[in-house]
């Protein structure tokens, strides 16, 4: 990489789980794919300065921040990086685009509609002013998903029928599993539904090309309270038990759904699949085809064409490594697989590359403000019962 390139400083905001992913994509984008500027990681942000020191230290950050104010205010930092719970989006969005930072913020993009739009408002105003922000859904940039969107752009499926998506964890079958933030209504917005399934309803959207128009569903939270620890940390947890408090969010949510192109779907999304560690799969059937995708086969597509020679017809698995595959021109030789934190990487060459071109990155603050009105139609009608709820703009 030249040094003749400029240079964009990065601050992020948040350490732990997702902050790991991040500072990997930073620490990586600039080895492997020709960018517009040389990224340099200027600083990190957390409220313990003990564990935030730590951070910058073993994560490559150049230094660290106790107050996401300054990550914000300071000059060597052009873009913010937000991956901080749901309930300081849109806050810390919001001021990093009005100081005329680009934005990356993890999703989903806020924990209510109302919050979604106001971010939506300032990524159009700064945008206006060159200024760019993306939306952290990571899974459309897995290969496999993005060569599954260019063959149903391509018509190779015909017109889309029906989609089948579930998104399926284990974390939380141990009643004693502590009350992390992740169980909070007030820090997280919503359990499975916000956490998970808004994964798959971005990633079924992006694939098909079509938007949910209509929803109907139920939520249920299986274990009601949980053992508040002194001290909680990632998705298990430290520290020591002291009482118990209530879970405030869904464990499970599953939902059926109309799309605007006049596919029918299904979701679910739970973390109480006993057994399973993070299994998103998803099925697409269209008059001419269809294709299956299975995260824990992440370099895979499952494809299936109608008009194969029926002696030899049947799904045909094919591994996403060539190099004209969606992104994989930066890796290895065909056959070598990539794994789960190169989608960062891609979601990092993504954005700096529109910050360069002037394009528009997405998915953008509207479409995931868009996916946030299709979680509260689901939540809508779980509530009240009723047997459809469409989603509202």
């Amino acid at each position: 990489m030249g040094d003749s390139k400029p240079t964009l400083g990065v601050g992020m905001v948040g350490y732990s789980f997702m902050g790991k992913a991040h500072s990997q994509a930073w620490r990586t984008v600039n080895a492997a794919y020709d960018l517009p500027y040389r990224i340099e990681m200027a600083a990190i942000g957390g409220r313990n300065e003990d564990k935030v020191r730590a951070a910058a230290d073993s994560l490559g950050w150049r230094s660290y921040e106790t107050d996401w104010r300054r990550i914000v205010e300071r000059d060597d930092i052009g873009l913010v990086d937000v991956c901080t719970p749901g309930g300081n989006h849109a806050e810390l969005a919001i001021a990093a685009l009005e100081a005329g930072k680009h934005v990356l913020c993890e999703k989903p993009l806020a924990n209510t509609v109302d919050e979604a739009r106001e971010m939506v408002k300032a990524a159009e105003a700064a945008s206006a002013k060159g200024v760019k922000s993306l939306v952290g859904f990571n899974y459309r940039r897995v290969p496999a998903a993005a060569y599954a969107r260019q063959l149903v752009a391509a018509g190779k499926l015909g017109k889309i029928r029906q989609i089948r998506a579930v998104y399926l964890q284990d974390w939380l079958t141990d009643p004693e599993a502590p009350l992390v933030w992740r169980l909070q209504k007030e820090l997280a917005g919503s359990g499975a539904l916000g956490d998970i399934a808004s994964h798959i309803v971005d990633l079924t959207q992006f694939i098909t090309g079509q938007k949910v128009t209509g929803v109907s569903g139920l939520t249920e939270t299986f274990i009601k309270e949980r053992p508040i620890l002194l001290e909680t940390e990632g998705l298990g947890g430290s520290g020591s038990a002291t009482e118990r408090g209530e879970v405030t969010v869904d464990d499970a949510s599953l939902f059926i759904a109309r799309l605007d192109g006049g596919a029918v779907a299904t979701y679910e999304a739970t973390r109480f699949a006993t057994g399973r560690k993070n299994g998103l799969r998803l099925e697409i059937n269209g008059e001419k085809g269809s294709l299956a995708f299975d995260l824990e086969r992440l370099n895979e597509l499952e494809v299936y064409f109608s008009d194969d020679d029926p002696a030899t017809q049947g799904f045909r698995r094919v591994l996403v490594t060539e190099a004209d595959h969606p992104y994989m021109s930066a890796w290895w030789p065909p056959g070598h697989i990539i794994g789960w934190e190169h989608t960062f990487t891609h979601e990092a060459r993504d954005l700096v590359t529109a910050i360069g071109d002037g394009s528009d990155p997405a998915p953008s603050f509207a479409d995931g403000l868009q996916v946030q009105q299709v979680l509260e139609a689901v939540l809508a009608s779980a509530e009240s019962g009723s047997s459809w709820v469409p989603v509202t703009s």
